[in-house]
This record gives C-alpha cells, sequence and structure tokens, in this order.
C-alpha cells in the first residue's frame, strides 16, 4: 500500500477535472448503425488529438441525437479551460464533416 507525502496528497486534492458536454444532431442518421459510424469517428479522432477522455453518455436509441462526454485531468485550471475550448470547436468540425451537427455544449470544472 503505498502512502503519499502531505505535499503529494494536498496536490492530488485539489487537482481540477474539466468536463464538457456536447450535444449532436445527426440529420443523415437513418439507423442505430449510421448513428454509431458518425460517433466513432468523432469519438476516435477526438481521443487521438487530444488528452481526453470520451464516451457517449444518456445513451438512447434515438438514431439523430447523441450526447458525448469529454473529461480531462490537470493541475492548470487555465490549461484545461483552454483545452476544452479546443475540444469543442474541434468536435465541431469533425461532426459537421461527418454530417452531423453539434447543437450545444456545457462546460464546468468539478474540484477533486
Amino acid at each position: 500500500m503505498a502512502i503519499l507525502s502531505s505535499a503529494a496528497a494536498a496536490v492530488a486534492q485539489t487537482m481540477p477535472i474539466a468536463y464538457l458536454t456536447l450535444e449532436l444532431r445527426i440529420e443523415g442518421a437513418h439507423s442505430l448503425k449510421d448513428k454509431r459510424q458518425v460517433l466513432r469517428s468523432v469519438k476516435d479522432r477526438l481521443r487521438n488529438s487530444f488528452n481526453i477522455a470520451i464516451a457517449e453518455i444518456e445513451v438512447t436509441d434515438l438514431w439523430q441525437r447523441a450526447t458525448l462526454g469529454v473529461v480531462s485531468i490537470s493541475d492548470s485550471r487555465d490549461y484545461l479551460d483552454g483545452l476544452m475550448r479546443k475540444v469543442e470547436r474541434e468536435a465541431a468540425r469533425l461532426a459537421n464533416n461527418a454530417g452531423a451537427e453539434l447543437v450545444d455544449s456545457f462546460f464546468e470544472f468539478v474540484e477533486s
């Protein structure tokens, strides 16, 4: 069992977590398979371009709607703010290229 020094424990306790929610509309999707193809493309490209974790949340069987959750952790709130802004812009661009539209997004910090 590892024991953290008090300095390491203090740093670990104050690390911010950035949480971004992306709501997509996929007009061209005529099946769940179409929806999954668009989402897989967007998620894979974002994951490969940025140091983030991304997953579909609020899973529904609606073919033309999807919600993605994006998270990252760092010791710098400024870094996370800039990162999530870049992720949001790139997500909008990738979604448009894949036949979808970013209709809304929400960003917040969660203190660990």
